[in-house]
């Protein structure tokens, strides 16, 4: 067999598609894969009954479209196919109402009455920009080619989004609908930078839509390996990687490992100057995943959610904040702020004709045991009476069964570390890609941009492996 160029550890989308762009060039790349699956974050699994279809992490994927890499491969072709729900995005309220995000700025706008005009100006200048600001916000810290747009960006991006809410929306409901959508930053809202991860996924709504694949996450992967392999990648399933010594000669490894997997595999050949920069990378709060059966769609009392596939569940800007800060700081919030995906109400092809499927969580203590399955049916109980009437059966996942399926997510973190502003653009150290070992490199969510399926964290770790180790 022919020796292989180079060798990627973990088949997540990161992984996958740092094997791609080498294997582009001609190179021979092999993946190796701990897990039966490939997919790392991007899988789907009958968690529950048969005929129903989970994604075990991931399952809206808008920097999947907007992705500077995957949108010029042939993923299609693949089998790979995005829907796009109505509704981007569902915000309920108590009193029987709610706030929706749609594909339109406009649109948007016109559902938040008072705050619309402050809306297209805040996310429309950002809708605008986007083209001459997307190879920042999806790269590493480099000088832009469009400065004056990205400062632009820069000074709302690099605030707290609860004080962004507060000085551009007066209303409650265009806070609360702003404030859920920056929690996915899994950082207190009182602190930098949650206005960007604000800004850009209610950008993402509107420049790629929050869509969901045919048939589950799982698609989005079978789809990049597909296509790995029709350039002559190979990919080998169920084989964990206890030590680098163990690969085969390469002149490239890269590792789509967060720092503590990283460093049970590959932490022997470190300095320790490095080893203890790994050491000292944070993680963040954990998730606390449910997914479950059902006999019949969320009955929300609000009827206009059902038009969305994502639905944001946390009230008030106040509310959210709270939960978010708990989590952070060790507490569990009795209210937590609750993430709804709700894919079967577009993709019948996950469930059992008239049944459906859906998933929630909520941000936990990092490693938390504590058991939030009541908190998080009873917030949605608040919002649509009659739920737990509806479900056939459930499939709950703490944070250690989280990291117990992918070490990469350790204490249940789904971000793979903290994304405040020094560790943003550190990730996992200022070498960001490179190790000090040569021809070691790190292409998982741990390196810029971060989270998100978009696949550019492997990108540009192989892009660097070719500049350094594989350019002959």
């Amino acid at each position: 067999m022919r020796q292989p160029d180079a060798i990627v550890v973990g088949s997540g989308p990161n992984g996958l598609a740092a094997a791609i762009v080498i294997a582009q060039t001609g190179r021979k790349v092999i993946v190796f894969e701990a897990e039966p699956a490939i997919g790392g974050g991007v899988r789907s699994a009958e968690l529950t009954l048969p005929g129903f279809v989970h994604d075990i992490c991931s399952a809206i994927h808008p920097f999947a479209v907007a992705s500077p890499l995957f949108r010029t491969l042939p993923l299609a072709s693949h089998g790979l196919e995005w829907i796009e729900p109505t509704a981007m995005l569902a915000h309920p309220f108590d009193d029987g109402t709610c706030g929706l995000v749609y594909r339109s700025v406009e649109a948007t706008a016109a559902e938040l009455n008072g705050d619309g005009p402050a809306y297209a100006s805040l996310v429309g200048t950002i809708v605008d920009l986007w083209p001459r600001i997307e190879e920042v916000v999806l790269g590493p810290l480099r000088w832009p080619r469009h400065p004056y747009d990205v400062a632009r960006f820069g000074l709302l991006a690099l605030r707290s989004s609860e004080a962004l809410a507060r000085r551009v929306f007066a209303s409650h409901r265009a806070r609360a609908l702003f404030a859920g959508i920056a929690a996915h930053g899994m950082l207190p809202l009182d602190r930098a930078p949650t206005a960007a991860f604000g800004l850009v996924l209610s950008v993402m709504a509107h420049v790629a839509g929050w869509v969901v694949p045919r048939g589950g996450a799982q698609r989005v992967a079978n789809a990049l390996a597909a296509h790995l392999e029709s350039l002559g990648g190979e990919i080998v399933t169920d084989v964990r990687v206890s030590s680098v010594d163990e690969l085969p000669a390469a002149r490239a490894v890269l590792c789509d490992l967060s720092p503590k997997p990283l460093l049970r595999i590959a932490g022997h050949k470190f300095p320790a100057w490095y080893r203890r920069k790994l050491e000292r990378y944070r993680y963040g709060m954990g998730a606390y995943k449910v997914d479950w059966a059902l006999a019949a769609p969320i009955p929300w009392r609000a009827a206009e959610c059902a038009r969305a596939g994502t639905v944001h569940l946390g009230g008030t800007i106040e509310e959210i904040a709270r939960s978010e800060r708990d989590a952070w700081e060790g507490r569990i919030a009795a209210r937590p702020f609750v993430l709804l995906a709700q894919p079967t109400l577009f993709d019948g092809s996950r469930a059992p004709s008239g049944r459906h499927a859906a998933w929630a969580y909520c941000h936990v203590p990092h490693g938390s045991g504590v058991d939030m399955l009541p908190a998080i049916e009873q917030q949605i109980e608040r919002f649509a009476p009659g739920f737990r009437d509806r479900v056939l059966a459930r499939a709950v996942r703490r944070p250690a069964d989280i990291e117990r399926q992918n070490a990469n997510l350790v204490g249940g973190d789904i971000g793979a570390g903290v994304s405040d502003l020094w560790q943003l653009f550190t990730r996992p150290t200022w070498r960001s890609y490179s190790t000090p070992v040569r021809g070691l490199y790190i292409c998982s969510a741990s390196t810029p941009p971060g989270v998100g399926v978009h696949g550019m964290c492997g990108y540009f770790a192989a892009r660097r492996a070719l500049d350094e180790v594989l350019r002959d």
